[in-house]
């Protein structure tokens, strides 16, 4: 097609993509001009470099808590990180569903329901994550024993979540308004909520841990002192720099309350998936003995670090795709589909060439070299591209299905791969081949997934198109 040819159709879709009167004169969406290369790279270093310092920061928590040289408080705040990471994952699902309908909107250049949907979403998110923070408070001691935390352990779990759990809502709060600068395409700011927050903690963690000897509990409030800062520089970004939050009213919120639970509730669904799943494979992984478990922990840090783009990605790419759907631009859904998987295949083939090459490495820098831990974790390293380039493609995927109008089937394939896509292949693995066997088990029921998922989601964007 010559270039000329490719223009007057591109002005074609535009125009069959017109919203009317009702926009008429508004901004078009940042993401439906220019290089859908260029979005998806920036947006993606954007958000890894707030992710990949909240993880960062998150490993030198638990280091400090590691110094004050009682194990059983570092098993309580591990314990307690998994009670959080069921609350976060609701958190992240909220965010997901704030970030596709105002993305939707400024893409339609409706920028005045961008900004009632921004004010709904922040009240709703408020009310769901503050009852989630503070109605988990009365269950502690079952959830936790439930966990098989039990003595100094589980009171120091305790101690910890009834600081850090009613802060949920301020994380709640300014995960969303992450979501709001995302979808208007500041990636900047969006970074500098998670950033701000994980230099606070950096700060006052060895300060509270350690220079004032509140151990568990300094952690923990730096953990709440974080989360604050995370909503006011959310609060900053799309209210005072963007004016995309416009004043609450209620008839509004109980009239969005529909939308938002249309893509909140299978978002929630989709993510609660991964911890579940994880939780069974520490399972299995426990029948071999604690150095197995103690490989898992290690191999639970590294996860996030070396992979965190990744991460960034599945959230980069869905406020790209919802304007280009507000605008009607097929064509370029199809390329940023095919960018984010030209990235994941590039990043993580490095990354896993990366860890492979320094895979006896790691073993020393955790001081269990020449244990079944260490052994365990280097083997991880061989194998971790393989696993996490199918799993990207899922991320990938999911993203699409959340902010193109499908969310249900990124709860599906989630739920479908924390079950099919584990249990058969983590016990079979676990017969065959005892810990490696799991690790190499797990990695095969991901690429069942991953190439089905990135699959399904090119299929879903050409049904838009025919509808």
């Amino acid at each position: 097609m010559s270039i000329d040819g490719a223009k007057t159709g591109d002005a074609a879709q535009r125009e069959r993509a017109s919203p009317g009167p009702a926009s008429a004169g508004s901004e078009a969406g940042k993401f439906t001009q220019g290089s859908t290369l260029r979005h998806v790279l920036v947006m993606t270093a954007a958000g890894a470099v707030g992710l990949v310092a909240v993880f960062v920061v998150d490993f030198l928590s638990l280091l400090y808590i590691s110094w004050l040289g009682k194990p059983a408080l570092t098993a309580g705040v591990g314990f307690a990180t998994i009670v959080l990471f069921f609350a976060t994952s609701i958190n992240i699902g909220l965010m997901i569903a704030v970030g596709a309908l105002v993305s939707r909107a400024l893409g339609a250049r409706d920028r005045e329901r961008a900004r009632r949907l921004a004010a709904s979403a922040m009240v709703q998110t408020g009310f769901v994550a503050g009852l989630v923070g503070l109605g988990a408070l009365p269950f502690l001691e079952p959830l936790l024993a439930l966990l098989g935390a039990d003595g100094e352990a589980r009171e120091a779990a305790i101690r910890f979540l009834m600081i850090a759990l009613p802060a949920n809502v301020f994380m709640g709060l300014g995960m969303a308004l992450s979501g709001v600068l995302r979808a208007v395409g500041d990636a900047r700011r969006s970074m500098y909520v998670t950033l701000s927050g994980g230099l606070v903690t950096a700060v006052a963690d060895p300060v509270l841990i350690l220079g004032l000897g509140w151990g568990v509990e300094g952690a923990a409030t730096a953990t709440a002192l974080s989360r604050l800062v995370f909503l006011a520089a959310g609060l900053h970004g799309a209210g005072h720099i963007h004016g995309l939050l416009a004043r609450p009213r209620l008839a509004h919120v109980v009239a969005d309350i529909r939308p938002m639970l249309a893509i909140a509730l299978p978002a929630i669904l989709a993510n609660v998936a991964t911890p579940v799943s994880n939780a069974f494979v520490a399972s299995v992984m426990a029948r071999f003995g604690d150095e197995a478990m103690a490989a898992v922990a290690i191999v639970d840090r590294l996860v996030p670090l070396c992979f965190g783009v990744v991460f960034a990605l599945s959230g980069a790419v869905g406020p790209i795709l919802g304007q280009n759907w507000g605008a009607r631009r097929f064509d370029r859904m199809r390329r940023i589909l095919r960018d984010a998987l030209s990235l994941v295949v590039v990043y993580v083939g490095a990354m896993g060439l990366t860890l492979a090459l320094i895979g006896d490495a790691v073993p020393v820098l955790f001081n269990v070299a020449g244990t079944e831990t260490g052994r365990l974790v280097a083997f991880f390293c061989v194998i971790s591209g393989f696993l996490w380039l199918f799993n990207g493609l899922l991320f990938v995927a999911n993203a699409s299905f959340n902010n193109l109008g499908f969310p249900l089937m990124s709860t599906g394939f989630n739920w479908a791969k924390a079950t099919a896509g584990t249990v058969p292949f983590a016990l079979a693995g676990a017969h065959l081949g005892g810990p490696e066997g799991i690790l190499v088990g797990i990695s095969l029921g991901a690429v069942v997934f991953g190439l089905a998922g990135i699959l399904t989601a090119f299929w879903t964007i050409g049904l838009l198109a025919r509808r």
